[in-house]
Order: structure tokens, then C-alpha cells, then sequence
């Protein structure tokens, strides 16, 4: 990657329904097509579903079938996208985020660039 590159980004995340706790995050994954970005959410939904109580399977393959047109039209407009099902109390959400991902610092050799010596922790002091 030698400048910024369009593409996605992904997660995934559970709370408990009756909100009685925050969301935590179980899972992100950088995509670099609407392609890719559709696929990791199919994939995880194919993959659970025959876990999952009837009505929480039955709108996995919803959202697999049904919805999957809209899903990928709203992906290649570079909007974002979220899916949620509920299971037995939790709600799991993948969202899909249009991203601009950045290059890193080229590191083939073992010394960090001379750059990262200018940050302290506070533990350095």
C-alpha cells in the first residue's frame, strides 16, 4: 500500500437486550471490497445460525437471502450498513463502515523508526 486505500471496516459486537450492560466488541475485520465486507458478515451468519433459537436463526437467513441485494447497493455507495438478531437475551450487531486505511511505517528491518523514540509512557519519566 503506498497511500491511503479506500475499504471497510468491520465488527462485530453483543450486549446483553435488556441493556443492563454496555456493547463489547467480539470481533473487527478490515475489508477492502463491498464484496469482501458482505461475505464476512454471510459467512459469520451461515456459520451461526443452526446455534441459534428460531426466530434469531430464521432472520439470519433473512438477512442472507432476502436482504442481500439492498445490503450490497448500500456497501458499493460506500453507506454503512448494520444487521442485528437477537439470541436468547443478546443482541449481536455487525456493523460495516466505509474506511480510508492508511499505510504503515515501513518496518523490514528490527530498529523502530527514529520517530517512535519521541513518545514517553508515563512509566518512562
Amino acid at each position: 500500500m503506498n497511500g491511503p486505500t479506500r475499504g471497510y471496516w468491520c465488527e462485530c459486537w453483543t450486549e446483553d437486550a435488556a441493556g443492563t450492560e454496555g456493547p463489547t466488541r467480539l470481533a473487527s475485520f478490515d475489508a477492502y471490497s463491498a464484496v469482501e465486507a458482505n461475505n464476512w458478515v454471510a459467512t459469520i451468519l451461515r456459520t451461526i445460525s443452526p446455534a441459534l433459537d428460531t426466530a434469531a436463526s430464521q432472520e439470519a437467513w433473512t438477512r442472507l437471502h432476502d436482504d442481500r441485494i439492498d445490503t450490497r447497493r448500500a456497501l458499493l455507495r460506500r453507506e454503512p450498513w448494520t444487521v442485528s438478531i437477537t439470541h436468547v437475551g443478546m443482541r449481536i450487531t455487525w456493523t460495516v463502515r466505509p474506511a480510508l486505511f492508511l499505510p504503515l511505517a515501513h518496518r523490514q528491518v528490527p530498529e523502530l523508526p527514529a520517530c517512535a523514540y519521541g513518545f514517553r509512557t508515563r512509566m518512562s519519566d
